[in-house]
């Protein structure tokens, strides 16, 4: 049997983007399953949060903020680490940029392993990054904060905080409580597969636990399109649940019959295909989420790091015909 294409290598379409208008002040930059951009603009000024792939890529999200205001951009908000989210910040470096806020785990995520995290994404995504060359390397916060912060874009209360682990320990959502909207980065996804090979699994459905205390109205996911209702982020935030948990649980049940990491994959596969084998980039996650899933019911608490070569690795060991 040939080998699929490693990560999202075949995947080289356009996507559509969509550019949805949430209130007066928000606005969500989607296109069909790729990392979404939230917009926020206030009396005097422009946050964006998820800065894209690359400064070429935010150019599109530019384009669209300056069709509306000429306010500049002063704040780019990072919802975690990864570099499909957070290479394009200096794109805006033109347009009034003053401050990349992150939390203090996301900071130190980047030390961490951040060059490992943009090389190895860099390899998964060539549609994504392409015109890589103008990403001028990685992506540093100048502004960090622990637990939470406000910002005020004139009269318009803007809240950064952190509600738990989920999709990395560093995940971060920002809203807007005087309009009950909320960007919640990758912990949670609509239409699209949850990546976790950087993720807390056990801590993840009780952090969406707490983001469905909030009662959002409506939230822009990392993935897919804008939930424009209270019913349609309450089935955002039940679809992640169920896609964390049946996850975790078919790799808790791998790990206690003793299955090694290709029989978790087949077993994890039982449970997974008929639920979600159609949404986006599902294909390309599925091998990096049961290796991570393995790894943390094994008792690895902390994700490990994943390098260029530690990916391909693990994926032809996963496509291996085992009896």
């Amino acid at each position: 049997m040939a080998e699929k294409k490693f990560a999202s290598q075949a995947d080289l379409e356009a996507k559509k983007i969509s550019w949805e208008r949430l209130s007066d002040n928000a606005y969500a930059y989607t296109a069909e399953g790729d990392p979404n951009t939230g917009v926020i603009i206030g009396d005097d000024a422009v946050m964006i949060i998820d800065a894209t792939a690359t400064p070429v890529a935010a150019q599109g999200v530019i384009q669209k903020v300056r069709e509306i205001t000429d306010k500049p951009i002063k704040y780019v908000v990072l919802t975690h680490y990864h570099a499909v989210r957070v290479l394009g910040a200096s794109g805006y470096q033109g347009e009034g940029l003053q401050q990349i806020i992150a939390s203090q785990d996301t900071r130190d995520l980047i030390v961490e392993r951040g060059q490992q995290d943009m090389d190895s994404e860099i390899g998964r995504f060539p549609r994504l990054f392409q015109a890589v060359e103008s990403v001028p390397g990685l992506t540093w916060p100048t502004l960090t904060f622990q637990g939470e912060m406000t910002l005020w874009l004139g009269q318009l209360e803007v809240k950064i905080q952190q509600i738990g682990r989920g999709h990395t320990k560093g995940d971060t959502i920002v809203y807007l409580p005087s309009q009950n909207i909320c960007f919640s980065g990758d912990l949670v996804e609509a239409d699209a597969a949850c990546y976790t090979g950087d993720a807390y699994l056990a801590d993840w459905p009780q952090t969406l636990d707490k983001l469905a205390a909030f009662g959002f109205d409506k939230l822009v996911p990392g993935r897919g399109p804008a939930l424009t209702t209270p019913a349609a982020v309450q089935k955002g935030l039940a679809y992640t649940r169920d896609f964390v948990s049946t996850l975790y649980t078919s790799a808790q049940e791998a790990v206690a019959l003793g299955l090694d990491l290709n029989a978790c994959m087949k077993h994890t596969r039982k449970a997974m295909d008929p639920k979600f084998a159609q949404v986006f980039i599902y294909e390309h996650c599925l091998p990096f989420d049961v290796t991570r899933a393995h790894d943390e019911a094994s008792g690895i608490r902390d994700p490990r790091i994943w390098t260029a070569e530690r990916d391909t690795q693990m994926w032809h060991e996963l496509q291996k015909e085992t009896p």
